[in-house]
């Protein structure tokens, strides 16, 4: 197979959790994958080893999603080391809790910063460097439609924001036949909910949060050509989050 034949695909935030198996799957579904992260090498390192191990291609690549400069850097290292982008996945994300008499400025910015500003930079930098009929694929959440808790007002935000960028970008790369959606978690077994999982697994109708792996489900079925139809779309999956 030649670098022109071979799919591939960028992960922003993939070394732990959503972004982990979201790695996993594509390189499962025969993508050449690179994926970004920032604080734990470690797991990044053993994450492309064990895609590697089995027969796959990965690069893990140091960016923090809150610098355009690393943005446009991981794009460009993906692209030197894999060939032009078939598909890119936008999970890079922070949350920060606070009710509004007491969120700082500084976790207001870090949250727009990556959750919002990051997302339309990547994809900005990614869409370049990608083939027509490619895929755009955002990690949002179900509180941009659902209910939350007190203190995640600027996450609500933020994500209720990526829902509606992918509308105007759909239309935007329609005529490269680029597809842009949107995948809105519920509660999900990873980092960002540790020490809440039974909380949130008793709030749910199913009794139980998200594995990591069922969200990699949906961005594979986004990601492949299953899906060509399918664009501007917010798709839930929350085990019917009623909050």
């Amino acid at each position: 197979m030649t670098i022109e034949e071979r799919r591939t695909a960028l992960v922003f935030g993939g070394a732990r959790g959503i972004g982990a198996a979201a790695v996993r799957k594509l390189a499962e579904d025969g993508f050449a994958v690179a994926f970004t992260y920032v604080s734990r090498p470690d797991s990044a390192s053993e994450l492309a080893s064990s895609i590697r191990g089995g027969g796959g291609n990965a690069v893990a690549i140091r960016a923090d999603s809150a610098d355009p400069e690393a943005i446009r850097a991981a794009v460009s290292k993906a692209v030197d080391e894999l060939g032009k982008l078939d598909a890119v996945v936008l999970n890079a994300g922070v949350l920060r809790l606070n009710t509004v008499d007491v969120v700082t400025l500084e976790e207001l910015d870090l949250m727009i910063d990556v959750n919002i500003r990051g997302v339309f930079l990547a994809i900005q930098a990614a869409v370049a460097q990608m083939k027509d009929g490619g895929r755009v694929i955002t990690i949002g959440s179900n509180t941009a439609e659902r209910t939350g808790f007190r203190g995640s007002s600027v996450y609500q935000f933020t994500k209720a924001a990526v829902a509606a960028m992918v509308k105007g970008l759909a239309l935007d790369l329609a005529p490269r036949r680029i597809t842009v959606n949107n995948v809105q978690p519920g509660p999900t077994n990873t980092d960002m909910n540790a020490g809440s999982i039974e909380f949130l697994a008793d709030r749910s109708p199913l009794k139980r949060v998200a594995d990591p792996a069922e969200i990699a489900e949906l961005v594979s079925y986004l990601a492949g050509p299953g899906s060509a139809y399918m664009t501007g779309a917010s798709l839930t999956i929350d085990g019917g989050w009623i909050l």
